[in-house]
C-alpha cells in the first residue's frame, strides 16, 4: 500500500499507521484461488486484526537477509516533511526511537526499549507529562539518548520558525515547554493547552544533529540518516538501484536483531508476481492475482502429488510453457499468503459543496439506499474475512473502543430514501415500471442485472455452465495496486470549481469518457456497455490462461477460453451498433433479444450476451423542475481499480432504484485525485482513509468543517466531501483536550454519531490486507494495527 501525506502541508506523512493517505480500493478475484494460500500447518481460523506467524525468538535463526518489496524510493527518510511516505515511515521505525508503539488493538503501548516510564505527572493547572528514558538508550555515534533531543525536536516542529519545512504541527503546538527535569534521562513536557494525545508526539524521535538547525532538517535527513537509535541502521540509500539497505545497529542496547540485513527493495505492484515467481523478494504486500498465482502453485503440487494427470502430456505444442509454469509454482510453493482486517476502510464520498448533494436530505437519501452488507460481502467474503459493514469514521472493527454508530444515519430503506427524496422536492413522474428494457434511473453498466453480474448475463442463465458465483470473474482484491493519493496534487486547499446548476454536473464532465451520458438506451450507451463487458472478459480470460499454465484439460483453462468466447461475441455487437447492423435495440422500440438474434445473424460462435433488462424492475427517474437527479459518479480507470467499478457499479444499480442517475465517469489513475477528488469535481467517488490510534487528532482534518480563505477559495485540509459542522468541529476539540481516556473516547463517540448524521462520508468496509511472505519467515506479514518488531523478524530454524 502507499500512503503519503496530505498536499497541505499541514498534516505529516507518518506515524506508522497514522499515515494521512487516500487508499482506493482494490480489484477483487475469485475466491477459490485464496482457498489453501495459506501454510498448510496453519489453523484454517484466519486472524482478522494480525497475521505475522508468531515465534518465539529463541526459535528463530540469527543472520539472514530479508528483501521486502516496498512502493517506492523513500521521498524523504525524514519522516515529519511532506513528501514522506511509507517507506520512510517503515525505515524510520527500524531505525529511530519510538516512544509508544501501537498494538493490535490499535492501542498505544509505552516502549520499553527507550521509556522507563512516561506518564501524566501533573493536570492543574497545566498538564505535564513526565518521560524517563531507558538510561542504555543511546545514538549509534555513542551519545546518550537526552532531553536536549527532545527539546530539539519540539523546537522544529511546534510550528513558530516557518523556516523548518514541516509538513505538521499538530500537538506540539500545543506544547509551553520541554526541559530537562533531574537529570538528562528525565524530560518534562508542559502543555499550554490540555492534550489527549499526548502519547503520539516524539515518535518517532531524530536526533538533535536533525533536528537542531533547519537545514539540517529540511535537507540533511532527506537522502541519509548518519545517525540512528534502534534495532538498525540505514547503511545505504541506492537510488540507482532503487533499494534501502538496513544493517544490525551494533550499539543497540535491546534485544539483538535477528536478522542481519534488511533490503527495501522498490517495486511496483504489478511487477510482484512476477517476483514472488523467481523468487527475487521474501516480503511483499501483494493483490489477489499474486495471491491467487501463489495458490495456485500449491494446488498444482497437491495434484501432482494425488497423480490427477494434470501435466503436459508428450509433444503437446504447450509442453513448453508448462515447463515454465513449474518451474515457477516450485518457487512460488516456499510462499504463504498472510491476510487480515487493515486498518483502512473504504468509503463513499458524497460531494456536498454544491448541486443536488448539498441538500443533506439528497445525501441521506443516497446513504440509505445502499446496501452496505452486500458491498461488504463482495469484498471481504472472497477472501475468507469477517463480512461485515464498518460502523464508525473513527474505530476500526478490531479497534479497542470500536462502536457502530450507523444507527445516527439509519439503515438500507428505499421507502425511507425515496421520503427523504421527495421532502427534498426529487420525485418520480409516476409509479415505478416495470415494461421490458424500461432503463431509467439505472446506470449503464449495470442496467437489467443484478448485483455484482457485472456483465449483463443472467446468472440463470445456462452459459454459465456449473460454474459457480465464486469463480466468476467479479469477485477477489487487488491489494495496494490503485493506491492514488492527493499529497500529488498539491491543491489540498483548492476551491471546488464552478458547478452549472442548469445541467447539475460539474463542467469537466465532458472531458473524461463517460458509461452514462444521459441517453438512455442509446446506441452509443449500449455500444459502450458491450465494449465494456468485452474488455472485462479479456482480463478475465488473461488471468484463467495464466492460471491453467498450458495446462489444456484443467477448468481454469476451460474458463479460460468461454470468457473469450464471451469477450468476442460483447465485442462483434458492439460493432454490429456501430456500424448501423443492428437496428433494434432494447429500451429504443426493439426487442430485448434483438443484439442476440443479430449476433447469430452475423455467424459468430455464440449469441452475444442478451442484456437481460426484462427480468428486473425499473424505476422512475426522479426529478424536480422537469430535470432529473443524475449525480457523476468518477472512478479511476487502471487495470488495478476493477474491483472499486465494481463497487461503484454495485452503488449506482441500488441508486437506480430509488430513482437516481448516476453517470460513471472513468478517469485516469493519474488525476483521479488531483484533478477530481482534492479539487472538488466530483458527485460521489470511493476512495479510503487509513485508521489511527489517535481519531481526536488525526481524523480531524478529514471531517473538519470548511472555512473560507482570504481570497475567496475554500480551505478544506483534508475534507475532500466539503461537509462539516460547526458542532463536530467542537466535539473534535473537546475530546483532544480530554485527558480522562473514558470521557474522551465518549466524546469521539458523539463525534462519530454526528458525522454520520451529516452524511458527507459512507464507511463501507475494511480493506484486506494480503502480504506473501517466505514460509520459513516469522514475526511479520499482515501487520494490522501493530507497530512491526524488527528485531523479532528472522527465520525459523
Amino acid at each position: 500500500m502507499t500512503d503519503h501525506d496530505h498536499p497541505s502541508g499541514r498534516r505529516t506523512a507518518c506515524r506508522g499507521r497514522r499515515c494521512a493517505a487516500l487508499i482506493a480500493a482494490g480489484v477483487l478475484l475469485p475466491l477459490p484461488a485464496l482457498t489453501g494460500c495459506s501454510d498448510d500447518t496453519r489453523d484454517t481460523a484466519v486472524a482478522t486484526s494480525q497475521d505475522i506467524a508468531p515465534a518465539p525468538r529463541g526459535e528463530l535463526k540469527n543472520g539472514g537477509t530479508l528483501r521486502w518489496a516496498v512502493d517506492g524510493m523513500p521521498g524523504t527518510l525524514n519522516a515529519f516533511q511532506s513528501d514522506a511516505d511509507t517507506t520512510t515511515t517503515r525505515i524510520a521505525g527500524a531505525v529511530l526511537p519510538s516512544m509508544f508503539t501501537i498494538d493490535a488493538s490499535g492501542r498505544p503501548q509505552r516502549n520499553a526499549d527507550y521509556l522507563d516510564a512516561a506518564d501524566i505527572s501533573t493536570r492543574d493547572p497545566k498538564q505535564v507529562v513526565t518521560y524517563k528514558i531507558n538510561p542504555k538508550a543511546r545514538w549509534s555515534n555513542g551519545t546518550a539518548v537526552t532531553a536536549a533531543d527532545f527539546i530539539a525536536q519540539w523546537t522544529a516542529l511546534r510550528g513558530k520558525d516557518n523556516a523548518f519545512w514541516t509538513a505538521r504541527n499538530a500537538g506540539y503546538d500545543r506544547i509551553a515547554k520541554v526541559e530537562q527535569g533531574a537529570g538528562a534521562h528525565e524530560v518534562k513536557v508542559t502543555f499550554a493547552r490540555p492534550y489527549a494525545d499526548w502519547r503520539s508526539l516524539f515518535t518517532p524521535l531524530y536526533p538533535r544533529s536533525v533536528m537542531g538547525s533547519a537545514d539540517a532538517f529540511n535537507d540533511g535527513a532527506r537522502e541519509q540518516l548518519k545517525v540512528g537509535a534502534g534495532p538498525f541502521l540505514v547503511q545505504k540509500r541506492d537510488a540507482g538501484a532503487g533499494r534501502v539497505v538496513l544493517v544490525r545497529n551494533p550499539k543497540w542496547w535491546g534485544e539483538p536483531a535477528k536478522l542481519k540485513k534488511i533490503v527495501l527493495e522498490s517495486l511496483p505492484g504489478d511487477k510482484r508476481a512476477a517476483a514472488l515467481a523467481n523468487g527475487s523478494v521474501d516480503v511483499a504486500a501483494v493483490d489477489q492475482v499474486a495471491a491467487k498465482r501463489v495458490a495456485s502453485a500449491r494446488r498444482a503440487a497437491s495434484h501432482k502429488k494425488a497423480g490427477d494427470g494434470n501435466a503436459a502430456p508428450p509433444g503437446d505444442k504447450n509442453r513448453s510453457g508448462a515447463k515454465t509454469v513449474a518451474a515457477e509454482n516450485a518457487v512460488l510453493r516456499d510462499y504463504t499468503i498472510r491476510k487480515a482486517l487493515e486498518p483502512a476502510y473504504t468509503q463513499l464520498a458524497l460531494n456536498g459543496s454544491s448541486g443536488p448533494l448539498a441538500d443533506d436530505r439528497v445525501r441521506r437519501a443516497v446513504a440509505r439506499a445502499i446496501d452496505r452488507q452486500a458491498l461488504a460481502d463482495t469484498v471481504l467474503k472472497p477472501l475468507d474475512l469477517p463480512s461485515r459493514p464498518l460502523g464508525s469514521h473513527l474505530l476500526m472493527a478490531e479497534q479497542y473502543g470500536y462502536q457502530d454508530h450507523s444507527d445516527a444515519l439509519g439503515g438500507q430503506d428505499t421507502g425511507a430514501a425515496k421520503a427523504l427524496l421527495a421532502d427534498a422536492g426529487w420525485k418520480s413522474d409516476g409509479a415505478d415500471r416495470q415494461q421490458a428494457g424500461e432503463r431509467a434511473g439505472a446506470p449503464a453498466p449495470d442496467a437489467g442485472r443484478a448485483d455484482g453480474d457485472e456483465d449483463g448475463l443472467d446468472p440463470s442463465d445456462d452459459r454459465y455452465g456449473d460454474e459457480s458465483a465464486g469463480d466468476r470473474p467479479d469477485g477477489g482484491y487487488d491489494d495496494g495496486a490503485d493506491d492514488r493519493n492527493p499529497a500529488r496534487s498539491g491543491r489540498g486547499h483548492a476551491a471546488p470549481p464552478a458547478r452549472s446548476d442548469q445541467e447539475g454536473v460539474r463542467p469537466a464532465a465532458a472531458e473524461a469518457p463517460l458509461s452514462f451520458t444521459g441517453a438512455v438506451g442509446s446506441e452509443v450507451q449500449q455500444s459502450a456497455l458491450l465494449r465494456q463487458s468485452a474488455s472485462f472478459y479479456k482480463e478475465a480470460a488473461a488471468s484463467e490462461k495464466e492460471e491453467a499454465g498450458g495446462d489444456t484439460e484443467s477448468a481454469a483453462y476451460a474458463k479460460y477460453k468461454r470468457y473469450k468466447k464471451r469477450a468476442a461475441q460483447a465485442l462483434g455487437a458492439a460493432e454490429l451498433i456501430e456500424t448501423g447492423q443492428a437496428p433494434h435495440l432494447p429500451g429504443s422500440g426493439g426487442h430485448p433479444g434483438a443484439l442476440h438474434a443479430a449476433a447469430e445473424r452475423r455467424g459468430d460462435a455464440a449469441a452475444a450476451p442478451q442484456p437481460a433488462g426484462h427480468k428486473e424492475a425499473r424505476f422512475a427517474a426522479v426529478k424536480k423542475n422537469g430535470r432529473p437527479l443524475t449525480l457523476r459518479f468518477v472512478l479511476p480507470d487502471g487495470a488495478g481499480s476493477q474491483q472499486l467499478r465494481t463497487v461503484g457499479r454495485q452503488i449506482a444499480t441500488m441508486l437506480g432504484k430509488i430513482g437516481i442517475q448516476t453517470s460513471l465517469q472513468r478517469v485516469s489513475d493519474a488525476s483521479y485525485f488531483q484533478d477530481h477528488i482534492a479539487s472538488g469535481d466530483f458527485d460521489l467517488a470511493l476512495y479510503s482513509w487509513p485508521g489511527t490510534a489517535y481519531p481526536a487528532t488525526d481524523a480531524r482534518p478529514i471531517y473538519a468543517k470548511p472555512q473560507p480563505a482570504p481570497d475567496g477559495s475554500l480551505t478544506v485540509e483534508q475534507n475532500y466531501t466539503r461537509v462539516g459542522t460547526d458542532h463536530i468541529d467542537q466535539l473534535f476539540d473537546q475530546a483532544a483536550s480530554e485527558l480522562d481516556e473514558g470521557a474522551s473516547r465518549t466524546l469521539m463517540a458523539q463525534t462519530d454519531a454526528r458525522i454520520w448524521a451529516a452524511a458527507g462520508s459512507i464507511p463501507l468496509y475494511q480493506r484486506p490486507e494480503l502480504v506473501a511472505t517466505k514460509k520459513t519467515l516469522a514475526n511479520v506479514g499482515a501487520f494490522g494495527f501493530a507497530t512491526p518488531r524488527f528485531q523479532d523478524i528472522g527465520y525459523q530454524k
